[in-house]
């Protein structure tokens, strides 16, 4: 199976899972579940929310996490600041990187939106370096997407 197949049939998972849902919360919770469980190499899946200005943890699946990060702050604050995905092949290079589990050696970090604004960020880490490449951003950016139109409708 190519990774381009994989994720669209990922992205028809996320639909089933969170189509008749309307809360973001649940949400959330069932497709950090289901990447963390359908990914290779992934050490960590999860959400954090933007709330006043910083990043507070949502839910995930994974060892414990960092709580609260600053806008700008780690690979993150940095997607959630810049309002760009950040796919770091290797964090230890990544200035500023936030080491909640020190095992993670590369994450990929997606804005999530609502309105037009920043309101969380899926954050995604693997023990493996380079885990991420350009197929993967694009799976992950179109979950995110299917994600956005469920908040939207």
């Amino acid at each position: 199976m190519t990774k381009e197949s994989f994720y669209q049939e990922l992205i028809g998972q996320v639909q089933a899972i969170i189509g008749d849902e309307s809360d973001f919360i649940a949400n959330m919770a069932n497709v950090s579940a289901l990447l963390f469980e359908r990914l290779d190499g992934v050490n960590w899946a999860g959400f954090y929310r933007l709330e006043d200005e910083q990043l507070i943890l949502g839910p995930f699946q994974g060892k414990v996490a960092c709580i609260r990060i600053e806008l700008g702050k780690g690979v993150c604050g940095t997607a959630a600041s810049t309002d760009t995905t950040q796919r770091i092949a290797d964090v230890h290079a990544f200035e500023g990187h936030i080491a909640c589990d020190a095992q993670s050696n590369a994450e990929i970090v997606i804005p999530v939106h609502y309105n037009g604004d920043v309101i969380a960020v899926l954050d995604i880490d693997s023990v493996e370096y380079n885990r991420f490449d350009d197929a993967d951003q694009k799976g992950l950016e179109a979950i995110v997407k299917v994600i956005e139109k469920q908040m939207a409708s």
